[in-house]
């Protein structure tokens, strides 16, 4: 399988390069499907493919989602697919994903890809505001508490309100998955150490997770994988 064009400016937060590069190559890679590392290698090639999902990150999400047998899931932050082409491949042929995203010129790039692995009938692809496609799906009640799986990767300022309207989307036992939640290390950094770019989301993430740590209606845990991801099982 092919390796990532450059491991450098990687948000990656293993201290070893190498260390990093042994997982992808011995666990990651070898078992990442044929078209899924065909989207990630087109990725590559955008300005910012950082925003895409790390690919270690992206192989424990099937496994969780294998884990619950999630069937209908939602995403919220899409970009090229690449994590929305890994929930296709894993939910059942009948599983549905609705997916969120400001940005359909993004989306279309990983979108003959999607076609290609005969998933794209799985998902629903909605060009809106995140806030405001989620307060439409609960105008509906029976969208609400219908999710098994959620996955955010958008904008950070809001992810609190994600979180809120999400709670009621998802059920019981289900699982709901925040990317970035360690802001390429920064999270620990004093202020004056942090790039001027990453200071304003640096501040939604602390407070993020201040706030999931102290949310009694999710059982979670923090995972230093990708650029860390949270993981909160609703109670």
């Amino acid at each position: 399988m092919a390796l990532s064009k450059s491991l450098e400016g990687s948000k990656g937060l293993l201290q070893s390069q190498e260390l990093f590069e042994y997982i992808l190559e011995t666990s990651v890679y070898p078992r990442e499907p044929e078209l899924l590392q065909e989207i990630r290698v087109i990725t590559e090639n955008h300005p910012k493919s950082l925003m895409s999902t790390s690919p270690d990150v992206g192989q424990l999400i099937a496994l969780l989602q294998k884990l619950i047998n999630a069937k209908k899931t939602i995403e919220i932050g899409v970009f090229t697919g690449y994590s929305l082409l890994l929930t296709a491949l894993t939910i059942p042929q009948d599983g549905k994903i609705t997916a969120i995203d400001m940005n359909r010129d993004t989306y279309e790039i990983g979108l003959p890809i999607i076609q290609k692995a005969g998933v794209e009938h799985k998902i629903n692809f909605i060009q809106s505001s995140a806030l405001s496609a989620l307060d439409e799906l609960l105008e509906d009640d029976a969208n609400r508490e219908s999710f098994d799986f959620a996955f955010v990767d958008a904008d950070k300022v809001n992810y609190q309100k994600y979180h809120e309207r999400l709670l009621q989307l998802v059920k019981v036992g289900g699982i709901i998955v925040y990317d970035n939640t360690l802001w390429f290390g920064t999270v620990a950094m004093p202020e004056e150490f942090v790039k001027e770019s990453q200071k304003r989301n640096r501040l939604h993430i602390i407070e993020l997770n201040k706030f999931l740590a102290n949310d009694d209606r999710v059982q979670i845990s923090q995972v230093p994988l990708g650029d860390g991801i949270t993981i909160c099982r609703r109670l």
